[in-house]
């Protein structure tokens, strides 16, 4: 699909979509927490989609009822003999652990760049906790068969924290004790926050946290016994992102939904637009922003790569050089990020150079119409449609609905905002 950006003042007040990341790990901790659980505010993208076909092929029984998601779960019993991941990161690194806390063979698969993905972590760390493990020379498809049996372990961090995700699921739901995981090198710490948040919601055992380098289970106390678990899916920053850096180019808006003290690592945003310069008011129940003269930012991304993509199209419009670090984490995405950025603003006449682990975009020379391609990656497609805004002329934007992955009603929340886009 082909979506055409026209040249567009924005205006108006918006509701963020519901957080994939928020939304996706809930699902897990429902399968895990067992009883019944209520999920307020679900998602619909396709990696929730994805999220909600596997806690089902694990054995939960799952139905919506109005603006609530319910799952109820006697654990993991899987009902099928394969769970596949779509294209989410996170499905595949969370849930594989968890697929271990059975004794049945299963196969775990994805689709799209996932399957290009490396999983060697399953290779090196679930072997160690008694679990049978077959891959594809390091990728996709995964043969695991568990039960897995909590041990002390050290685990590398610096690829993704979501594999340390699936871990301290798979060790609370299989009642670890006296036993922890040491990590070196975590990145997305934030992440790891909102993991050990959800898990106290549902009622899990909740490591003790030593400075991000060790989880620690202590020894077996009483568990609370099988209840009703409620959650409320936040709204998602990294979607929010693009709203925000949408309305810091390209005219006065209000995003309503986001919690302003959330664990989310995409809240980070904020800090780049206070510095870029644009106007902004950042109350508890909504943030106003709008356009000002902008100038070149400093911003680490390391904690915080998905903010790369809004990130990129706020300063291309700022005047001056942008610095962004953090690229070294932007390789093993839906694709080489730092390479697409290059590649597809160039089409719009933006500049950006590659320095060892910085990336400098060139700001404030005026945008150019032209035709881009999402690289069948959700965070690219949105990128170059904020971007898009304040061109020179229109933008057309191919295999454009790679949005379905995180936030499929990106366009027309563009479009509620006074956007024109052509779909």
């Amino acid at each position: 699909m082909n979506v055409t950006i026209h040249p567009s003042k924005l205006t108006g007040v918006i509701q963020a979509n519901a957080s994939k990341s928020s939304m996706q790990r809930a699902c897990a901790a429902a399968l895990v927490a067992k009883g019944k659980s209520v999920i307020k505010n679900p998602g619909n993208s396709n990696d929730d989609k994805a999220a909600m076909d596997i806690v089902q092929k694990l054995g939960a029984v799952i139905h919506l009822s109005g603006e609530e998601l319910i799952i109820e779960s006697a654990g993991v019993k899987p009902v099928s003999n394969e769970i596949n991941c779509g294209e989410s990161g996170l499905s595949i690194r969370m849930f594989t652990p968890l697929v271990a806390l059975s004794e049945k063979e299963m196969t775990v698969n994805g689709s799209g760049s996932l399957v290009t993905r490396p999983m060697n972590f399953f290779d090196e760390i679930l072997p160690q906790l008694s679990v049978q493990v077959k891959s594809n020379e390091g990728k996709l498809p995964l043969s695991i068969q568990g039960p897995i049996v909590p041990e002390n372990i050290e685990i590398d961090g610096s690829l993704s924290s979501q594999f340390l995700t699936g871990m301290l699921l798979a060790y609370a739901a299989s009642n670890a004790s006296d036993v922890s995981i040491k990590v070196n090198n975590l990145k997305s710490k934030p992440y790891i926050d909102l993991t050990l948040d959800v898990m106290k919601q549902f009622g899990l055992k909740v490591p003790v946290n030593k400075n991000f380098e060790e989880f620690y289970f202590e020894a077996a106390s009483h568990q609370s016994a099988t209840t009703t678990h409620h959650y409320t899916v936040e709204g998602d920053w990294s979607g929010a992102a693009f709203l925000l850096v949408a309305g810091a180019v390209a005219g006065e808006i209000t995003v309503k939904g986001l919690d302003v003290y959330s664990p989310q690592a995409d809240k980070a945003v904020l800090q780049a637009l206070m510095d870029c310069g644009c106007k902004i008011s950042i109350q508890s129940e909504q943030i106003e922003i709008g356009p000002a003269p902008l100038k070149a930012f400093h911003f680490n991304a390391t904690e915080c790569p998905d903010l790369f993509p809004p990130l990129v199209a706020l300063a291309a419009y700022c005047n001056g050089k942008t610095v962004i670090e953090g690229t070294t984490r932007l390789t093993h995405k839906e694709s080489n990020r730092a390479i697409t950025l290059q590649e597809e603003f160039a089409k719009l006449g933006v500049q950006i150079d590659l320095q060892d682990d910085l990336m400098i975009i060139h700001g404030s020379k005026g945008l150019t119409g032209a035709t881009v391609h999402s690289r069948h990656d959700h965070r690219i497609a949105m990128a170059c449609a904020v971007a898009a805004l304040k061109a020179n002329a229109d933008v057309v934007i191919e295999e454009a609905e790679a949005i379905n992955k995180s936030y499929p009603d990106f366009y027309d929340h563009l479009k509620l905002l006074g956007a024109n886009v052509s779909l």
